[in-house]
């Protein structure tokens, strides 16, 4: 049976399948066919919860007597968009001057055909690696990560399996392959304060009292002054405010209430904890200041509330991991990645509570939008670079 060693073979089959979040669109069952030559027992269970779509996932192992490394990834991709204007169809796979386009090609199909041609390679050469290999793949990544990675490592666990390691294959490269590695990831913490006021008319506002000005004194406390410098391994912890509501269609009437969300992008220096503590804390004191409401005695009404789940911080520390990872793409590449927490969040904060995580990919810089692509250079070299990392990581090479 043919080996699944060609990368660009790998990603078309996975492109030509439309599986933008929750569908499945047959990129999990052409990602088995891939797997089934190589020897992986593969298993796709379906999580449901209330209120949210079914989402299929799938978990394959390859068994060998030694360590346990996992890929990780998904084939769920965001929608297309205007389909008209893609100058090749998003879902066909289409190749122009080296160039291969479509929904997924970088984000993250890509990095999924990579690490299955790498490894193909590899059994091809040596017979497979001296430990056991398993992919972890959701379909719910771009979704709202409910039934996915996180139910699928919960359901793994129980069923007895542990990972020394894992590489998730997401694109990490801003510019050129061989930028970045993640080996961290900031905290991400959402919220939403709500100022009460009281409705009126705007021609008479001494009978009102306009919850937009109790609004901006708070929003003054929350970007000022700035939460920290940042740390040795992250960028400041940073505020900002994602949507501002009042309710109100009427151009001469004073709103009740007015809302503000924000998201909270945070360092080492916080927990989640230590920061909502933090944020509660300067709104209370900005609540007593009359910068914008000039004979205002009593303090500003207000209420805060928080998205459930917040991300935490964290950062890889595994030696092995890191060191082999970083020595196999700038053998291949021939530049030395920075070892990067920035970005946002991916499916590493769940991964990290079961073994040392960190991630490599192709350049993102076509992810999500119109003609997403990625040169066949880079799926060749992405290819070599996870062959050499699996070699080296199980010490064969």
């Amino acid at each position: 049976m043919k080996l699944p060693t060609d990368p660009a073979d790998n990603l078309a089959a996975l492109i030509r399948c439309p599986s933008v979040t929750p569908a499945e669109g047959g990129a999990l069952t052409a990602l088995e066919a891939m797997l089934a030559p190589l020897g992986f027992a593969v298993e796709r269970p379906v999580f449901s919860q209330d209120a949210t779509a079914d989402v299929e996932n799938l978990y394959a192992r390859r068994s060998a007597e030694g360590p346990h490394l996992m890929f990780a990834g998904h084939t769920d991709v965001v929608p297309v968009g205007d389909e008209k204007a893609w100058t090749h169809p998003p879902f066909a796979a289409e190749i122009a001057n080296g160039v291969m386009y479509g929904r997924g090609a970088v984000d993250m199909k890509g990095g999924i055909a990579c690490f299955v041609a790498a490894l193909a390679r590899h059994v091809e050469a040596t017979g497979g690696p001296k430990g056991s290999v398993s992919l972890l793949i959701t379909g719910d990544e771009e979704g709202p990560a409910v039934n996915g990675s996180v139910k699928l490592l919960e359901w793994a666990t129980a069923r007895g399996e542990r990972w020394d390691a894992c590489l998730l294959g997401e694109p990490t490269n801003p510019d050129r392959l061989g930028d970045m590695i993640k080996v961290g990831r900031r905290g991400s913490l959402s919220g939403a304060v709500t100022v009460l006021g009281r409705q009126g008319h705007v021609a008479y506002p001494h009978l009102a009292d306009n919850p937009m000005r109790g609004l901006m004194t708070l929003l003054d406390a929350l970007h000022g002054p700035p939460f920290d410098a940042g740390t040795e391994r992250f960028q400041p912890t940073n505020l900002e405010v994602t949507s501002v509501d009042v309710g109100n269609t009427a151009a001469n009437v004073i709103p009740a209430r007015a809302t503000a969300a924000f998201n909270v992008r945070f360092n080492d220096t916080w927990s989640a904890e230590s920061l909502q503590a933090e944020i509660h804390n300067r709104l209370d004191a900005a609540s007593r200041r009359r910068k914008y409401r000039k004979g205002r005695t009593e303090p500003v009404e207000f209420e805060l509330s928080w998205r459930e789940s917040p991300s935490h911080v964290f950062l890889t520390h595994d030696e092995k991991l890191v060191g082999t990872l970083s020595r196999s793409v700038e053998a291949v590449t021939g530049v030395r990645p920075a070892l990067s927490t920035s970005g946002g969040t991916s499916d590493a904060r769940f991964i990290k509570d079961y073994c040392p995580v960190v991630e490599f990919g192709l350049v993102g810089r076509t992810m999500h939008m119109v003609d997403e692509r990625v040169a066949l250079t880079d799926l060749e070299m992405l290819t070599e670079i996870y062959r050499r990392f699996i070699g080296n990581w199980f010490g064969e090479q």
